[in-house]
């Protein structure tokens, strides 16, 4: 069985972005799209202008949160071989329900991967005054160009 990450979400945080579940380098070093070839970071700070990336985390998560942007995860645990959402199965979803409790500004989900918002939808379906938007994943395992990723992902920041 393995855990996710907990939220880093805060009273600021208008868009969330969800992955599925951490892969193994970022389990490992206990941070978010930690392997150094998922295209993640690269384009948080292309859009948002900082560069180079940072190699402190909190660094990476206060550039987040300083443009009112939210991660976590759509499943709290499961059990997986390897880093692919496709060899998922019994999973748990997070508790999203009191996070929208908690934090009522969030107003646009933005899912890393076509998995992350099947998952998603299965458990909580379209929440009123959410829009979703399902971006290509960032993971190494999706082979389409980072020009490509990143030309797809700025759309949903405008």
């Amino acid at each position: 069985m393995i855990t996710s990450f907990p939220h880093f979400v805060n009273h600021q945080t208008e868009i969330l972005i969800l992955g599925t579940m951490p892969g193994v380098a970022s389990l490992e070093k206990q941070q978010y799209y930690a392997h150094k070839r998922n295209h993640f970071w690269k384009i948080i700070y292309t859009l948002f202008g900082n560069s180079p990336i940072s190699e402190i985390f909190e660094e990476k998560i206060k550039l987040l949160q300083s443009h009112k942007l939210g991660l976590w995860d759509v499943l709290e645990n499961c059990e997986r071989k390897g880093s692919l959402d496709i060899h998922i199965k019994n999973q748990k979803e997070n508790d999203f329900e009191s996070l929208f409790n908690e934090f009522p500004a969030i107003h646009k989900i933005i899912f890393n991967g076509k998995e992350s918002h099947r998952y998603f939808v299965k458990k909580f379906g379209q929440i009123e005054g959410i829009t979703y938007y399902v971006m290509p994943s960032t993971s190494p395992a999706n082979t389409m160009s980072f020009e490509n990723k990143l030309k797809i992902w700025s759309t949903c920041f405008q």
